[in-house]
């Protein structure tokens, strides 16, 4: 396996494999990697030539007061995970290399599905979502780019910008990887100290419980939500962002839970901000 670290260097290998008729399959990271992410490269090995890991945390997607400096960085422990599960490159570039000087243009998706849920306690987070990864695939230009379901704002907007821009490749989305208590895996649960490990667990233990009261028949959406945030609330370290049940393909708030639906939620445990989310299918 590769490091390469040049926008150069990274298209000489994707002509070449271009050239060569092998397809590329893409993982979008940023670093300090877990099983949740490595499931992604493994799926990617199954379905592609070519296996491409970025490893690079975007200035972008951070708002002031976020967690830009402290994120958790490790390449050479990365390079190694992505290098047993098989992949061929990890293309970790400068924040310079991305961004140069006097660079100006970005990406941006509007409409609902970048207000809510995240986007509406994060303003600017997914216009730096989206321009990077429109600079990554048109960097790397690959066939199939793997994203986790854990971020499925994430992925429902970077959904909607390929299709709104015509991009050349399949979005291909994969189940969240748990602990074995029920916790989302994240890179951001190394911040959680023990009693706050233990606390967090109660993301998931809602979740379940909404589902529990669907599959009862329950419908009325804010009914479900009531359950979740009192279930959260009986946690004295947890405070909400948000529960929002939405349609899973347009994040619309809906009423009556039918069809494709999305319950999301993020709560701060301690000082750190944790997602999770449950994806339904209600008839």
């Amino acid at each position: 396996m590769r490091v390469l670290n040049t926008i150069k260097d990274i298209r000489t290998i994707t002509k070449e494999a271009r050239r060569n008729g092998k397809s590329i399959g893409f993982i979008p990271t940023m670093g300090y990697l877990h099983e949740g992410h490595l499931s992604l490269v493994k799926k990617a090995r199954e379905e592609n030539d070519l296996v491409i890991v970025s490893i690079f945390v975007n200035p972008t997607q951070f708002g002031p007061g976020e967690d830009f400096d402290s994120y958790p960085r490790d390449l050479e422990r990365d390079s190694k995970l992505v290098e047993d599960v098989g992949a061929d490159i990890v293309f970790s570039p400068s924040v310079k290399e991305i961004y140069p000087s006097g660079c100006s243009t970005y990406v941006d998706t509007d409409g609902d599905i970048t207000k809510r849920l995240c986007g509406a306690s994060r303003p600017g987070h997914f216009k730096g979502v989206t321009t990077i990864v429109t600079k990554l695939f048109n960097i790397i230009t690959p066939d199939r780019a793997y994203f986790g379901q854990k971020d499925a704002q994430q992925v429902a907007v970077i959904e909607q910008m390929v299709r709104d821009l015509c991009m050349d490749v399949d979005i291909v989305s994969c189940p969240i990887v748990r602990e074995e208590d029920g916790l989302a895996m994240s890179s951001r649960n190394t911040y959680l100290g023990e009693e706050e490990r233990k606390a967090a667990i109660i993301l998931s233990k809602a979740l379940s419980s909404a589902e529990e009261v669907i599959k009862e028949g329950e419908r009325d959406a804010s009914k479900v939500s009531e359950l979740i945030v009192n279930k959260i609330n009986s946690q004295p370290l947890s405070k909400i962002d948000y529960v929002e049940i939405v349609c899973d393909k347009t994040l619309e708030a809906i009423e009556e839970i039918k069809g494709g639906i999305l319950i999301a939620l993020a709560v701060k445990i301690g000082r750190t901000r944790l997602i999770d989310n449950v994806r339904l299918e209600v008839l």
